[in-house]
């Protein structure tokens, strides 16, 4: 032994030894001091773990005499013998992590059958045929998990003796079948790996605990931790503790349940059970399981049991728990429990239930729904007003729906998904190993297992719709087909998946965008009082303004006024606007325009009533307004070749034409667009603003309160700066004189460009408020073209490591960072006041706003539908949760 302590008796534990005992062992410990029904066993610490992986198997060596004298503490608890004699002792071995990792690592169970104890284990328990099952499963998952040799070869030897014996269900097969198939496998484990099947129970449970220590870095582990951004300095647990029967008979059985509603936060035991069976089978989707209520018919008192011991399990964790459990001959034995995994829907539920309830308060409510769950909350769902195709009913094991291809294979759905195509993968049921497709599909289909499947559950926690248990389906994936009630539907069709109701529908069905419940409003609203940081969202329509403010925001940090300019309706002034050859002309079409600014104003302002709106002037460069040159070309020798040279439409072509040539650019993002074109063409920016005040006045007079800031872009000077303000103020002040009236106004600008965040004590002179570009920030400070760089080269760079993520995602804290606080500082040296925010895309990234909240910024500003997830986010960087 070395000097740590590597090995704990579960009596020695408690729920707060996590990090050491992992989340299974720490629980197990902790049910066995409340005095629980839990089978005695003992825990191999994740420290073991991360020393096997520095040491190999000397460690084994080192701490094995410390697993002997454990053992021999269980038989003495159970009163039976390992590997010997005539009441043997088995066990199960187990892993378990710090983090819940449901399905990712391995776990073996009857260790400690060979052909002598399996005898024993026959004559002991007066059921030869479920000793044989047992020995036969053994010999299975060991090999399965041990010894690399796929669990296909066995299942395929099971489908042919059910087909022999005309019997659908394994545990129709009798004991002398078991028996003949125990030879078979032992053969095909001969075949396999050269080698025969170890029948030293003593060498199976070390073979066993290296296992499980390994299953810690399998690609599937490796994955999921990635996925759920889960260290991979935790290492895993290994449980050994003794088994107790599922499979013995009528009067056992094995499940999982719920203390909620793991997809609604339903209150009530949920989840589902199998009479005469081990756990795996629950779990693995291999047979279709019953709903647990049903366990109070079959079996009342102990259905009682499990009631009560699930409400003080809630009760102690003060949070829902996801309980699995056995029935040995009529006596329950609880073999786990941990916090549900839950879809976001669910997290929200139980979190407000739970604070009504007393048992948890407002700021833990909080700490509990993530921003990931959040931004999977507002799952599409099926228009119920379309008519729809269904195949087929299964069980709604994920909410939400979802659009595909059929995709059978999860290496294919991961290829296709990468590439940003939509596909459902369809399975007979999922794996640990298919975990890369699942995160790539778009929605999960499977024809069996059940709520607690491993479909289920992984497709839960990654926020993906999933049907599963669809019986009706009938799979042939080397074929590539689905087929149900006569229909056949090959690789590559469309789907669409409803995995609120469990129905699977033919084609493509529209879905609707998702609502706010009480529940969600009620969380986020106890989520701004912990942040510190304000969610404004970006918005450029009356519509824009109405459902940002429906999901919560406090103002507007962003309004686009190009995009008003591009209706149908517009861009002929606007084209008018631009190839004016005298300023008379333009003002003529800057006038038509006002009009149409004035009216969105109007709408954009009464919608965000009372809050402040960030109207940004006119920013891209002109020609984009026009039409390409080759389109106009195109146009002109059509109407050359008609003869119609001087035709009307021709000359206003080739002024047209001119004029985009004139305009050409070639690098037109750094070119004449932002403030220099207010500043080359005043008329323009002074139309803007006309319309701003104006629209202000007119709901002013109607009692609506404004708060208009009015935004400057691409400002990178002083003098930029101090010639639009004094401009802004020239017309607030003609303005409110002629009205008899006035509003309170701010005129700020956008920092995105470098000599902006360098020059920010200048700017701050003349500017009252900051806004961060980032998109336009991040681009010229490291000198990439979004689309180019992201088309290009990006996702190989983060993939070679030459960036640690893609810089357009999430904040560059190094440079793009740095400006901004260069920036936040000066400007606040100069102006205390000054108000700063954040309006890129990077307003609604969690790890972004958590750099803002550090930063010290007033608001971040994002799209609407990304306003709740900022919400949570700004509350959890607040909460330390984020940084």
């Amino acid at each position: 032994m070395t000097e740590s302590k590597y090995i704990y008796d579960f009596s020695e534990g408690n729920a707060d030894m996590k990090g050491l005992l992992g989340g299974k062992g720490a629980n197990l410990a902790q049910m066995s001091k409340i005095g629980l029904p839990v089978p005695p066993g003992f825990t191999l610490t994740t420290e073991a773990c991360l020393a096997y992986w520095e040491r190999g198997a000397g460690l084994l060596d080192d701490l094995w005499a410390g697993v002997e004298e454990a053992v021999a503490r269980l038989e003495k608890a159970a009163d039976k013998t390992f590997g010997r004699g005539e009441n043997p002792l088995l066990l199960s071995v187990r892993s378990g992590a710090p983090v819940s990792m449901p399905g990712m690592m391995d776990t073996i169970l009857n260790l400690g059958l060979n052909d002598e104890t399996v005898e024993a284990l026959a004559a002991n328990s007066g059921e030869p045929r479920f000793a044989y099952d047992s020995y036969r499963r053994f010999i299975q998952m060991f090999s399965d998990v041990v010894l690399g040799v796929s669990s296909t070869h066995f299942e395929n030897e099971i489908v042919d003796a059910k087909r022999a014996l005309s019997v659908r269900q394994d545990y129709e097969i009798d004991a002398a079948t078991w028996k003949k198939l125990i030879k078979r496998f032992k053969e095909i484990v001969k075949r396999e790996t050269r080698s025969d099947f170890p029948v030293d129970p003593w060498v199976q449970l070390r073979q066993a605990i290296e296992a499980v220590f390994k299953s810690w870095n399998t690609p599937r582990a490796k994955t999921y931790r990635r996925i759920n951004k889960i260290s991979d300095a935790l290492g895993t647990a290994v449980n050994v503790m003794t088994m107790v029967f599922g499979n013995l008979g009528e009067d056992c059985g094995t499940g999982v349940c719920f203390t909620r509603n793991p997809s609604t936060g339903e209150k009530g035991l949920y989840g589902e059970f199998l009479v005469n069976a081990q756990g795996e089978d629950v779990v693995a989707g291999i047979r279709t399981p019953q709903p647990i209520a049903e366990l109070g018919s079959t079996m009342p008192t102990l259905y009682r049991e499990l009631l009560a011991i699930a409400s003080m399990l809630e009760r102690h964790y003060r949070d829902m728990q996801d309980i699995e459990f056995t029935i040995e001959r009529n006596r329950l034995f609880i073999l786990q429990t941990r916090n549900g995994k839950r879809t976001a829907r669910s997290a929200v539920l139980v979190a407000v239930d739970m604070v009504e309830e007393g048992l948890i308060d407002r700021t833990t409510a909080v700490r509990r729904v993530t921003p990931d769950q959040v931004e999977k909350l507002l799952h599409k769902q099926v228009d119920p007003s379309v008519p729809v195709d269904v195949l087929a009913t299964g069980l709604p094991a994920s909410p939400g729906a979802a659009v595909g291809a059929i995709v059978f294979d999860p290496d294919e759905a991961e290829r296709r998904g990468d590439s940003g195509e939509a596909v459902i993968l369809v399975r007979h049921e999922t794996t640990p190993d298919d975990i890369h497709g699942l995160f790539a599909a778009q929605g999960v289909l499977t024809s069996h297992g059940g709520m607690t499947s491993h479909a289920a559950v992984v497709a839960r926690g990654l926020g993906k719709p999933c049907v599963s248990g669809c019986e009706a389906l009938e799979i042939d994936a080397d074929r590539g087909t689905l087929s149900c009630g006569g229909r056949t539907f090959a690789k590559g069709d469309i789907l669409t998946i409803d995995g609120s109701r469990g129905l699977v529908i033919a084609g493509n069905v529209p879905l609707m965008e998702p609502a706010m419940t009480d529940e969600f409003r009620k969380l986020l609203t106890w989520a701004d009082a912990e942040a510190a940081v304000r969610v404004w969202a970006n918005a450029d329509t009356p519509a824009d303004a109405a459902r940002a403010r429906d999901f919560g925001a406090r103002g507007i940090g962003l309004c686009r006024t190009e995009h008003m300019f591009m209706a149908p309706d517009r861009l002929p002034v606007m084209k008018e606007m631009i190839i004016a050859s005298t300023k008379e002309e333009r003002v003529t079409a800057l006038d038509k325009l006002q009009v149409m600014q004035e009216e969105d104003y109007r709408g954009i302002f009464r919608a965000m009533e009372g809050l402040p709106v960030t109207v940004r002037l006119l920013d891209p460069p002109l020609h984009e307004f026009l039409p390409k040159e080759a389109e106009i070309e195109g146009a002109l020798k059509k109407l050359r070749d008609e003869g119609r040279q001087k035709a009307p439409e021709t000359l206003a072509l080739e002024r047209t034409l001119a004029k985009a040539k004139a305009l050409k650019e070639s690098n037109p993002m750094l070119g004449f667009r932002g403030c220099r074109l207010g500043i080359i063409y005043p008329e323009i920016y002074e139309m803007q603003i006309r319309a701003i005040f104006l629209s202000c006045l007119h709901l002013a007079a109607e009692g609506v309160e404004v708060v208009p800031h009015i935004m400057m872009p691409l400002v990178g000077v002083q003098e930029e700066m101090k010639r639009l303000k004094a401009m802004t103020d020239r017309i607030a002040e003609e303005l409110f004189s002629e009205a008899g009236c006035s509003v309170a106004y701010e005129t700020g600008t956008m920092i995105e460009v470098p000599r902006a965040a360098l020059i920010a004590d200048e700017l701050a002179e003349y500017a009252q408020f900051f806004s961060f570009g980032t998109n336009d920030l991040t681009q010229t400070t490291f000198g990439y073209s979004r689309d180019d760089a992201e088309n290009k080269f990006l996702a190989q760079y983060v993939a070679m490591r030459v960036l640690p993520e893609p810089p357009f995602r999430s904040v560059d804290r190094n440079g793009v960072g740095r400006l901004m606080r260069i920036a936040f500082e000066d400007g606040r040296r100069v102006r205390p006041d000054l108000g700063i925010g954040i309006c890129g895309e990077h307003g609604g990234d969690p790890d972004s706003i958590a750099f803002c909240h550090k930063l010290g910024l007033n608001y971040v500003s994002c799209s609407p539908y990304r306003v709740p997830v900022a919400r949570i986010s700004a509350a959890h960087a607040a909460l330390g949760l984020i940084e």
